[in-house]
């Protein structure tokens, strides 16, 4: 079954390709792993914290989060993931799930069974390492996350998280020309960042005023990179990608 243009693995592939070099009969593996494609509506939990899942989850279309509430119901996102991720990749190894995992768009997921993940680790133990590299790079992000929201203002650190989505999206060949897709809404993107939907608001007023974004409906356009990346003071180093830093 292919998903637009793509297999459902293509995007896999090219996610721990940018992280970890594979062979052909690797790659091969992956592409042959049993998987059950299903289309989830915005706002559907995947996952919930306490479940026991039998399976991962491999993003083909669409944005996820990983949030948490509070006891009173309010929320903070924890972590995006954007095509070719597995966002719940930890619950090969850690039955209960501490965390709720949601779509924040219409999305394209494929279902893997845990099973079929740990037989295809064993016949090929440097896919193992791809990964746990993987999961390692997601607790990068996460260290990253809490600087952006623990000390920048708030002009900075929505230009970081821009920049961000941009390198992980151009990992996956995702992005044209410095354009790419963004349809998460500013309320979701404040509860990612810490900020209110109002502020939010103004920080992505500011930010077209400088020059430093064009929005057209959900698209995105960062006309020139190196002076976005300034501005968000954003170093891409901590995503570990193999593939060069260039707009």
């Amino acid at each position: 079954m292919t998903v637009g243009s793509h297999p459902p693995y293509t995007l896999m592939v090219r996610k721990l390709e940018s992280i970890f070099p594979l062979s052909a009969e690797e790659k091969q593996a992956l592409h042959d792993l049993p998987v059950q494609v299903m289309k989830l509506r915005a706002d559907q939990d995947i996952v919930r914290l306490g479940d026991r899942p039998f399976q991962c989850c491999l993003i083909l279309e669409g944005y996820t989060s990983v949030y948490k509430l509070t006891s009173d119901g309010k929320r903070q996102l924890m972590a995006l993931h954007v095509a070719g991720d597995i966002p719940d990749l930890q619950s090969l190894h850690l039955p209960v799930m501490d965390h709720n995992i949601a779509t924040l768009t219409p999305c394209t997921v494929a279902f893997v069974q845990h099973r079929d993940v740990h037989q295809v680790c064993e016949r090929y133990p440097r896919l193992t390492a791809a990964f746990w590299r993987s999961t390692l790079i997601d607790a990068s992000i996460f260290r990253e996350w809490l600087l952006n929201v623990g000390r920048r203002e708030a002009y900075t650190r929505i230009a970081h998280l821009l920049c961000e989505i941009l390198a992980r999206l151009r990992a996956v060949e995702l992005v044209e020309d410095g354009n790419f897709d963004l349809p998460i809404t500013q309320a979701e993107l404040a509860d990612a960042t810490g900020l209110s939907s109002v502020h939010m608001n103004r920080v992505f007023q500011a930010l077209r005023a400088d020059g430093l974004i064009q929005t057209k409906g959900k698209r995105i356009f960062i006309p020139n990179w190196e002076k976005m990346k300034e501005a968000g003071d954003f170093d891409p180093h901590y995503l570990h990608l193999k593939v060069d830093d260039a707009a």
